[in-house]
């Protein structure tokens, strides 16, 4: 199967600085992939190269399409909605929707206006008067009611409580997501998306440093409640990570057999936020 995203030696550099470092990856149709990296990592920057809004050096496909010289082509089986994304104040909703209508051939109106109904905004609404949760909505809306093959979601529910937020990733998977499509998202509220993961990448100073399955991660990843006489014995097995819970410790262990750490203690799978932080260690400030 072609992948969605083919990306070979993609480096960005700002000055000096080098903001995506020479990275490899592939995401394969009908996946839904957690981009997640901290503030700085190249996560949003290797968005913005792969929807062709920055030059870059390297090998990158989209969809089959190179995004430096076919974006017009490739943006209209895209979609892409960012946390930063302004909408004029004197925008009314039902004018966002007609606009919409009339630019993007593969806009469907009564997706949009289905999923406004579930909201508090009005067709004579001026954004204006949204608050920023509201905005968002109204984002999202339009967003979701385009029928494209990839949709980019960067932090999408920035800005909303957690009932819309829950809500959003519902609609996400009942009334959007199928095996032709592809979805991309970066967010720092790891914990709700899980759920909804197919695949990760963890993305740290530019560099790659997990790619993986969630089938694969809970093969791979195994977190040990180790009973404290035998945490000698568990350190010894070489965890990539260990922290303390309630008086005990919890190690975290890539590729070490079940079978070895059963006899030590509690076996679990990690969640994706715990293995983020023990892949982040050192990233922050």
């Amino acid at each position: 199967m072609t992948a969605v995203i083919s990306a070979k030696g993609l480096s960005k550099r700002y000055g000096k600085q080098l903001a995506v470092d020479h990275i490899d990856f592939e995401i394969p149709a009908g996946r839904i992939v957690g981009l997640i990296g901290p503030n700085g990592s190249g996560k949003t920057t290797t968005l913005k190269a792969a929807l062709g809004l920055i030059p870059f050096e390297g090998e990158l496909k989209v969809l089959g399409k190179d995004p430096r010289t076919e974006r017009d082509a490739l943006m209209r089986d895209v979609c892409f909605i960012a946390d930063v994304a302004i909408l004029p104040k004197w925008l009314k909703v039902k004018d966002a929707v007609d606009f919409v209508a009339g630019v993007h051939p593969r806009f469907k109106r009564d997706k949009a206006e289905r999923y406004l109904a579930r909201t508090k905004l009005h067709p004579d609404t001026k954004v204006k008067a949204m608050s920023k949760g509201m905005i968002v909505q109204l984002h999202l809306a339009l967003v979701m009611a385009i029928d494209a093959r990839l949709l980019v979601l960067d932090e999408p529910t920035l800005g909303l409580d957690i009932l819309y937020r829950k809500q959003f990733y519902q609609n996400l998977l009942e009334d959007y997501f199928d095996e032709d499509k592809t979805i991309i998202i970066t967010t720092h509220q790891v914990e709700e998306v899980e759920h909804i993961l197919s695949d990760l990448m963890f993305i740290r100073d530019g560099k790659i440093v997990l790619q993986s399955s969630m089938e694969e991660m809970g093969e791979r990843y195994t977190e040990l409640l180790v009973n404290p006489d035998k945490l000698a014995a568990a350190s010894a097995l070489g965890p990539i990570d260990q922290r303390p819970v309630f008086g005990k410790t919890v190690l975290l262990y890539e590729g070490v057999p079940r079978t070895q750490l059963s006899a030590l203690g509690e076996i679990r799978n990690p969640s994706v936020a715990d293995l983020f932080v023990a892949k982040m260690k050192g990233s922050y400030a």
